[in-house]
């Protein structure tokens, strides 16, 4: 007897019997995840322009601010205060360039192999399978052993990259902080309505960021009892806690990441005004 007679046929793709909406959580993924990668990549080519006009739209010093776009941070070679070095010599002529080009892969790379957005962007980019109980358009699944799915393994060597991010993000934070007066050039202690905006998407950022699967393996999930470490296990109920809302802080720190390069460059463009709540 073939067993495989006695299996159910796959469904077509898209044929289910379920009575909900299912394709709605995949096509609301779909539409952020794409207007995302639009938006960053838009935003990413700005900065060839702004190399070759000298004037940073991702960077805002009006009112003494120093507020750099998360973006475009570290800004290895640019044009503006953050800037470590200038655009080697060495460097094509024909070749665009824009400091974000240095820096994008690093976050990108970190999100695109999680583990809660390869669920995510499998259903809703490559149906495989669109949802749960549905028909997807293939017939086998070949699992992450192969191209392109096995570049999904350095996520757990990606989650130090992000880390690192994070304190340069917290560290862009603070001198958003400091503001610069234009008569003295001494910098005094402020709050602008930036500096909570970039504060935030540090945060958020690290809540997604030390919320992830990779940490939490890390720093308690390889051991068999965690009683046996007490540090790694408070470590690993700490992570765990974030890692239960991950699906929460990826798509909020996703948002705010993207609304707070929106802000900064409205505000450098001139088409907006930073409010500053104090100087000291």
């Amino acid at each position: 007897m073939d067993y495989a007679d006695t299996l159910p046929k796959q469904r077509p793709f898209g044929a289910t019997t379920r009575p909900d909406a299912w394709w709605l959580q995949p096509l609301v993924v779909f539409l952020g995840f794409s207007a995302f990668i639009i938006y960053s990549t838009w935003a990413a080519f700005q900065g060839v322009s702004d190399m070759k006009t000298g004037i940073p739209s991702y960077w805002y010093g009006g009112n003494g601010a120093n507020y750099l776009s998360p973006f475009y941070s570290p800004e290895f070679w640019g044009i503006s205060p953050h800037a470590i070095g200038k655009l080697p010599s060495w460097w094509p002529s024909w070749a665009p360039f824009s400091p974000a080009f240095l820096i994008l892969w690093a976050p990108a790379g970190f999100r695109f192999t999680c583990y809660y957005y390869r669920g995510a962007y499998y259903k809703s980019f490559w149906a495989d399978p669109i949802n749960c109980a549905v028909g997807e358009p293939r017939k086998s699944y070949l699992g992450e052993k192969y191209f392109p799915l096995i570049i999904q393994n350095v996520h757990r060597y990606m989650f130090y990259v992000a880390a690192v991010f994070i304190v340069i993000l917290a560290y862009d934070a603070w001198l958003g902080m400091w503001f610069k007066d234009a008569v003295t050039g001494k910098e005094h202690f402020g709050i602008g309505v930036g500096t909570i905006i970039m504060t935030l998407n540090a945060v958020f950022l690290g809540l997604y960021t030390f919320g992830c699967h990779s940490l939490r393996h890390l720093i308690g999930g390889f051991l068999d009892s965690k009683s046996k470490a007490p540090t790694c296990g408070k470590a690993y109920n700490c992570v765990s806690c974030l890692n239960r809302k991950h699906m929460m802080w990826a798509w909020i720190s996703l948002f705010w990441v993207g609304f707070t390069d929106v802000y900064i460059r409205l505000c450098a463009t001139g088409h907006i005004n930073d409010f500053v709540f104090f100087k000291l």
